[in-house]
C-alpha cells in the first residue's frame, strides 16, 4: 500500500481544511512561515515562547514568475523526460503580513495570473512513486477548481 509523506508541522487538513502552518510570538505577534521553533526571529524581540497557528487560506499574488530550469532536491523530476517549466507564485497574507512562495497548482501558468489576483491554498503533490505520495502546497486562483 503507498505511503503519503508530508513536511511535518508545515501544513494540515484536506481539501477546504487544508491550512499551511506558522508560528506566531505572543510578545510581538510577528508570524512566522516556515515555522520557528526555537526563538521569536524578529530582532526586537527576545521571547522564546512561539505558538502554532493556521495561517489564512487566501492571498493575493504579490509576484509570479515561471521555473524554466530543474529544481534541485527535493523536488524529484526524471531527466530522461523533458522539462516542463511550472509558475511559482509570492502570496500575500494580507492577516498576517507575510509573503509564502509556492508552485501554482498544475494546470495554472503564469498566462492565466496576475499582481494582485486572489488565490487560495490547497494541497498538492511535490513527487510520487510506487511506494510514496510526498504532499505540499500549491496556490489556485480562487474559484478555480482541479
Amino acid at each position: 500500500m503507498p505511503h503519503t509523506r508530508t513536511l511535518a508541522g508545515w501544513f494540515t487538513g484536506e481539501g477546504d481544511d487544508f491550512r499551511l502552518l506558522g508560528t506566531r510570538c505572543p510578545s510581538c505577534a510577528t508570524v512566522f512561515f516556515p515555522r520557528e521553533d526555537v526563538h521569536c526571529r524578529n530582532p526586537h524581540c527576545d521571547s522564546d515562547s512561539l505558538e502554532e497557528v493556521p495561517l489564512s487560506k487566501n492571498g493575493r499574488i504579490w509576484a509570479y514568475t515561471d521555473s524554466r530550469y530543474r529544481p534541485p532536491s527535493p523536488y524529484v523530476s526524471n531527466p530522461e523526460l523533458p522539462w516542463e517549466p511550472y509558475a511559482l507564485i509570492a502570496v500575500e497574507l494580507a492577516a498576517e503580513r507575510i509573503v509564502v512562495l509556492g508552485q501554482a497548482a498544475p494546470g495554472v501558468t503564469v498566462a492565466d495570473l496576475t499582481v494582485g489576483m486572489q488565490v487560495e491554498v490547497v494541497p498538492g503533490v511535490l513527487h510520487e512513486d510506487a511506494e510514496t505520495t510526498w504532499t505540499t502546497w500549491h496556490w489556485r486562483p480562487t474559484g478555480v477548481r482541479a
